[in-house]
């Protein structure tokens, strides 16, 4: 078996075996040599990116990870395992398990390519984004698909063209209309100033236009079977 680096996105031992979120994930890491690099680590964890990389904590932080890896070129040498004690948007999106199973599937696994979708302001998604209260124009590559308001806009990574886009219509007089969801590298929006949420975590202002599109590089994450 493949040596692999465990990234514990928590301040220290202590504090990640008290959440909830990592503490039957940590459990499981057993006698592996372990660094707690904290929530959304940055450039400090560029050493450890080599090999193979098991990330415990929220997808915020495989993100954040993911990150490091795309500014160090890094993606086409590392594969990266997650591991999670709640469900996530990137558990969900890629059926993986939680918690220790979570932890024997990173260590054994084999790596899938994924597709890791950029933003406009320096990000990266790995799980879902948000946007509430849409007054505006959204295209989908060169389609457009919303000219109006919308209840909300979810994007997330899509393995057939990059990503997913999905518009989600306002109730009107009670009654309900069908969502409809957009397959394409890009999307643009242009909007009445509304929150960008990526991956749980809300950025820091109101924006009035975003762009998320697919990154030339894939992501290797461990989804196969043991």
């Amino acid at each position: 078996m493949i040596s692999t680096t465990v990234i514990c996105c928590r301040p220290d031992r202590e504090s990640a075996e008290a959440d909830p979120t990592v503490r039957a994930a940590l459990a499981r890491c057993g006698p592996l040599e372990i660094a707690f690099v904290g929530r959304r680590p940055g450039k400090e964890i560029d050493p450890l990116l080599d090999g193979r990389l098991l990330v415990l904590g929220e997808d915020s932080d495989l993100a954040a990870v993911v990150l490091r890896l795309m500014r160090a070129e890094r993606l086409k040498s590392v594969v990266v395992g997650f591991a999670s004690d709640v469900s996530t948007a990137v558990t969900d999106l890629w059926s993986l398990p939680l918690g220790a199973a979570a932890v024997d599937l990173a260590l054994g696994g084999d790596p899938d390519l994924v597709p890791i979708v950029r933003d406009d302001v320096g990000g990266v998604l790995v799980g879902i984004a948000s946007l509430s209260r849409i007054q505006g124009t959204v295209y989908v590559d060169e389609n457009r698909v919303l000219s109006g308001s919308a209840a909300h806009l979810l994007v997330e990574p899509d393995t057939e063209k990059g990503l997913a886009v999905t518009v989600v219509p306002r109730r009107i007089l009670a009654f309900g209309r069908r969502s409809r969801t957009f397959r394409g590298r890009a999307v643009q929006i242009g909007t009445v100033p509304t929150t960008v949420i990526r991956d749980g975590r809300p950025f820091d202002r109101a924006m009035d236009r975003w762009t998320f599109y697919k990154h030339t590089e894939p992501l290797r994450l461990v989804r196969g079977v043991l």
